[in-house]
Formats: structure tokens, sequence, C-alpha cells
């Protein structure tokens, strides 16, 4: 008779793509195609600018990844006893050594991809500077949310990190590549995207608010409490819609502008589950479901954008 658990990889194969998370890819690149349907929408769209954000945006999402493993792990606080699924470390599939390799690698494939973004968008000194030094504090944000003696995911700050770099960074920067200049428009969507992504977050942290509060992994949903993340939740994803509103009502003249209402019936119904979820497993299934509300409100906005 087989000892083989259901949270046990069958082969290593399966454990690094469970660490490698491929199903958070989406969400990193549906900022560069928010940023891309912006320039598109004023038209300085390039193909090639935005591919190669496609493949930075990717790259630092699995770093995030895998940093996100081996800082938990080594840390003890993803346990058995938790609500969300274990990892490669977390099951002894995958040793530090192999995780930390694994990880340089991925950084040394964000450089790369990152420098060819930069050599094909920026023709400014200033630009080039600016762009380099963006792309090494996305890097180091996305190993230092759990790794380093103090981890700024440990300490709640996790959310606004999310805010910035999926948002502002990756949608208004996406969009400068490509025009080569800056509008303060760009802000709005890219505050909604950073917004939906903080949403998935919180949806996460919420998950595992009891294990990570007694490991001592501070989420802001940690230090406000279960009630009072819930009503974050709601804030965050009305605040992202209305962001959207304000763009399309002051700045598109064509109903497709408006198509991501579509999207509000799945995040109306998402606010509804959350609030009424009273235990961790209630919130579990919702984070797939948060993520495809995200996905959807993005894709027909951006789509809304590019049939004006």
């Amino acid at each position: 008779m087989s000892t083989m658990t259901p949270c046990t990889p069958t082969t290593p194969a399966r454990a690094w793509l469970e660490s490698l998370r491929p199903k958070t890819l989406p969400l990193a690149f549906a900022s560069i195609v928010m940023g891309s349907a912006i320039a598109s929408l004023q038209g300085v769209f390039h193909p090639l600018i935005a591919l190669l954000a496609l493949l930075t945006a990717g790259c630092l999402q699995i770093l995030s990844n895998l940093a996100n493993d081996y800082g938990d792990a080594e840390k003890g606080s993803d346990t058995p006893d938790r609500v969300g699924p274990l990892r490669g470390m977390q099951k002894g599939m995958i040793t530090a050594a192999q995780m930390k390799r694994a990880i340089i690698l991925t950084i040394v494939l964000t450089l790369v991809c990152g420098i060819a973004l930069i050599a094909v968008a920026c023709h400014k000194p200033s630009d080039v500077v600016g762009f380099i030094i963006l792309g090494l504090l996305s890097i180091g944000a996305a190993i230092t949310y759990t790794v380093g003696t103090r981890p700024y995911g440990y300490m709640g700050l996790g959310d606004i990190s999310v805010l910035i770099f999926f948002g502002w960074i990756s949608v208004a920067g996406t969009f400068y590549l490509q025009a080569g200049y800056f509008d303060w428009i760009v802000m709005l969507p890219a505050t909604a995207t950073g917004l939906l992504s903080t949403a998935v977050l919180n949806i996460n942290n919420l998950r595992d608010i009891e294990s990570d509060r007694t490991n001592g992994k501070n989420t802001l949903a940690v230090r406000l409490g279960p009630v009072n993340a819930r009503r974050y939740h709601t804030f965050i994803l009305t605040a992202a819609t209305l962001c959207l509103a304000i763009f399309s009502a002051a700045y598109l003249r064509h109903w497709t502008g408006w198509l991501f209402l579509l999207a509000v019936p799945m995040l109306t119904t998402h606010i509804i589950r959350v609030r009424k979820s009273k235990t961790s497993l209630e919130v579990r299934p919702l984070l797939e479901h948060m993520v495809k509300a995200a996905l959807l409100t993005n894709v027909l906005f951006a789509v809304g954008l590019l049939l004006n």
C-alpha cells in the first residue's frame, strides 16, 4: 500500500512546478498588458518592448515565488497545519542549496531580460539609469519579501509593495517605455491593477491568518484581524473599480471603455463570499476566485481600451 499522501509531490519536477507557481504569472502579465493597452490607446504601442516587458515581469514573478518559498521554509512559517498548500522545500523535495541556485539563475534571467528591455526602449541616459534603479529595486523587493533578517512581508508591508510594483511601476513603467513620456492619468488604471493584485495577496493572507499569527508572520491581515481584513478587502476592490470608472468617464468616449463593468457582478459576488466566510477553510477556494476576478477585470478594461 502506498504511503504517498495527497500533499506529497510524486516527482521532483512536480515539486519544482509547485514552487514556480505558474498560475501566478497571468497576474504579473496583467500589468504589462494594461500599460501596453494604454500605449495603444495613445498610438505608441511597440510589440517588441511589450514582449520584453512581459518576459521581465514573468521572471520577476517567478523570482518572487521561489524566494517566498525559500524564506518561509527557512523561517519555519509554512507548517503542515496551514490551510494553504505546502511547496517543494516544505515537503523536503527541494533542498535549500537547490533553491538558492534556482534563485540565482532566475536573477540572472531577470537581469538579461531587463537589460534587453532597457537597451531597446530607453534612448536617454536618464531613462537608462532610472530603469536600472527600478529594476534592481524590483529584484530586491521580490527577494526580501520573506528572505533576510527583517523581511518586509513579515511586517505587514507586502500589500503596499504589491500596489507599487505590480501596479504603479509595472503599468506606468510599461507605458513610459513605449511612449517615451509620463502622463499622470496612467496612474488611475495603474492603481486599479495594483489594488486587484493586492486583493489576491490579502485573500492569501486571510486564508493563512491563523498559522501566520502563530508563526510570527505579521501580514497586514494579521495586524488588522479577520473582521477588518475582510472590510479592507471590500475597500480595495471598490477603490479599484472606481479608479477604472473615473478613467473611463474622463478620457474615453466609446461605450467599450466600460466593458470592465461586466466583471462587477463577479467582484460583488466575491466580496459577499469573503464577508460571509468565517474560517480559513471557507476562504481557501476564494483565492482562485479572486485571481479569476482580477484577471477578468484587467482583461476587459484592456480590451475596451484597444477597441477605443
